[in-house]
């Protein structure tokens, strides 16, 4: 499963707001890695530096020094719409004169492709294939004289998800839809303000949490002040997966710490799939909070068996077949001296294709694991997600075709355990009817196309290449 994007927002007249921008971004990495881009506004012009690749790769000390200004905004991309490449990396600059703006978007927009339609047939041109780019055409489609009333229009006709940072040439915008399926929050930085997808972002910039960002709310930040505005909210259907895996374990979402909440899911599966071991192993790093829980709740001692090299992934240089070929162990190594002869539980926090999960056991058996018993902090995945997540077709999935006994034998584990939904409610300890659960139950908040493409707006040709600074 892949994460979904980072978006950061600041508004600081007596900051360096890109060198901000770029630590803020350092700290929402986990949330995307394929690109990463800058956008900033001295109130006269606005300039975008982006490229593909990691937050560390794509900004140097010149870049950052050539994007003055008072007002940043940031992204970092993992592709849910459109396909990894330079053409479509955020923020988005659409516009021309007074009325330009910058975008950048985490989620993902279900009636993209009819909105693109309709904005071509009335003379807008795209340069990429995201939906990001509709948005921010949608935007400056509106007839209302203000950009408050811009964006509100652009909320009524859009479907999906999205909390966005927009920047004009002169305020700076939080905007997250009124389903709140992913997080946005609003903190203070010195006499500035900050807006981002986690928490954690500002803590690492030395920012204070002021609130999270509501569904349907529009928070608008200039030399005026901060003010607030909202559309009409229904049903809400923020990510159950955000506490399960995509948010890091250090933020704080809807006033819940996610370590305590995995730490839960845990201790959840220890009282309902109980098991006699000797170990118990959270998946680094995904999984050690669940591991944890898991460990105090069933008394079973806990260690770690496998090492995790967190530089895998983090480097275009392409490995030899023969490095290729060892697959899993790239990234897990397994310590033989601790898994000898043991009765291992191994705590994971999902299942998703079961390609993975069957080399993960086998390296503990070839370590020397007696037993291997798998338990999964999420319950059985069965429907895709069109939200901000690229997770994998229905057809891929493997808990919408087999058993629950059926996955155990396929991933060669000796017994197979899932955190059922209401145990998992009970752990994140909030409101069920608050929550996004479709790619368990199937129920999802809005109606969807299951098969929906992600790479539409390219196969019909709606992009074309060029270059982003």
């Amino acid at each position: 499963m892949h994460e979904s994007c980072g978006v950061f927002g600041i508004y600081a007249p007596n900051e360096d707001v890109s060198r901000l921008t770029f630590f803020a971004l350092f700290a929402l990495q986990h949330r995307g890695q394929e690109s990463a881009g800058i956008a900033t506004t001295d109130g006269n012009r606005l300039q975008v530096f982006a490229d593909m690749g990691l937050v560390s790769q794509v900004f140097s000390e010149e870049s950052l020094s050539s994007l003055t200004g008072s007002i940043a905004i940031g992204h970092n991309r993992y592709s849910t719409r459109g396909s990894s490449r330079i053409t479509n990396v955020q923020p988005i600059v659409v516009g021309e004169g007074s009325d330009t703006i910058a975008v950048a978007h985490n989620g993902n927009i279900i009636n993209a492709e009819y909105l693109h339609k309709e904005l071509c047939d009335r003379g807008y041109c795209f340069r990429s294939s995201t939906d990001t780019e509709v948005i921010a055409n949608l935007i400056l489609s509106s007839t209302e004289k203000d950009w408050i009333g811009r964006i509100k229009y652009a909320m009524n006709r859009l479907k999906g998800a999205y909390s966005l940072t927009i920047m004009t040439r002169d305020t700076l915008f939080g905007v997250r839809d009124p389903l709140g399926v992913r997080p946005l929050c609003l903190g203070r930085l010195n006499g500035g303000w900050v807006i981002a997808s986690e928490s954690c972002a500002l803590d690492h910039i030395g920012a204070s949490v002021e609130k999270e960002i509501e569904p349907g709310e529009i928070v608008s930040i200039n030399a005026g002040g901060v003010s607030s505005h909202s559309i009409a909210v229904g049903r809400r259907g923020f990510c159950i997966f955000e506490y399960i895996y995509f948010a890091r374990p250090d933020s704080v979402i809807n006033g819940r710490l996610l370590y305590q909440a995995r730490q839960a899911m845990g201790a959840g599966l220890a009282e309902e799939h109980p098991v006699d071991a000797d170990l118990v192993m959270g998946v680094p790093d995904s999984a050690t909070a669940a591991g944890v829980g898991y460990a105090i709740r069933s008394g079973i001692p806990l260690g770690e068996g496998l090492i995790k090299n967190r530089y895998v992934g983090r480097t275009f240089i392409e490995p030899h077949q023969r490095i290729r070929d060892l697959g899993v162990k790239l990234k897990f190594n397994p310590l033989p001296q601790v898994l000898s002869g043991k009765r291992v539980v191994l705590v994971d926090d999902s299942i998703v294709r079961g390609t993975t999960t069957p080399k993960v056991i086998g390296l503990l058996r070839r370590a020397g694991a007696r037993e291997v018993h798998m338990r999964i902090c999420a319950p059985p995945l069965r429907y895709p997600c069109f939200f901000g997540v690229d997770m994998a077709t229905q057809r891929e999935l493997i808990a919408a075709h087999k058993t629950v006994p059926e996955i155990r034998d396929f991933i060669g584990a000796d017994s197979l355990g899932y955190l059922s939904l209401e145990g998992l409610y009970r752990a994140v300890d909030l409101p069920k009817d608050i929550f996004c659960a479709a790619c368990f139950t199937g129920d999802y908040p809005i109606p969807v196309q299951l098969g929906m493409d992600k790479l539409a707006l390219e196969t019909k040709g709606a992009a074309r290449q060029v270059s982003l600074m």
